[in-house]
């Protein structure tokens, strides 16, 4: 049985606050917090195992998040590569463009 669950049983068997506080040299405030949360089941070993769930769920959310952001990457970057290429080798300005062909009035000028 945890500390604070047994000052708290104590406190709900008859135990007074002040006689509490000075055997375990603890505030009377304190005591009080830990008998509410004991009588709304926080420190049965079902609401423990519950809170230490939700810790792992949140320590796995974030790799989580990861593996789904790097899937989705593989699978763009798998789609990208089965695409055909560009048969033109000309040069491509990102400014400009493609190069222009020679019109065959510019030819004769």
């Amino acid at each position: 049985m945890g500390f604070k669950r047994q000052v708290a049983q104590e406190f709900l068997t008859g135990e007074s606050l002040n006689s509490l506080s000075r055997k375990y040299d603890v505030a009377r405030n304190l005591i009080r917090i830990w008998v509410l949360k004991h009588e709304g089941g926080e420190f049965e070993p079902e609401f423990e195992h519950d809170n230490r769930l939700k810790a792992h769920e949140v320590k796995i959310a974030g790799p989580e998040r990861m593996v789904g952001k790097l899937t989705m990457e593989l699978e763009f970057l798998r789609g990208a590569s089965k695409t055909p290429t560009s048969r033109r080798r000309e040069p491509i300005s990102i400014v400009t463009g493609p190069v222009a062909s020679p019109s065959d009035e510019d030819a004769s000028s």
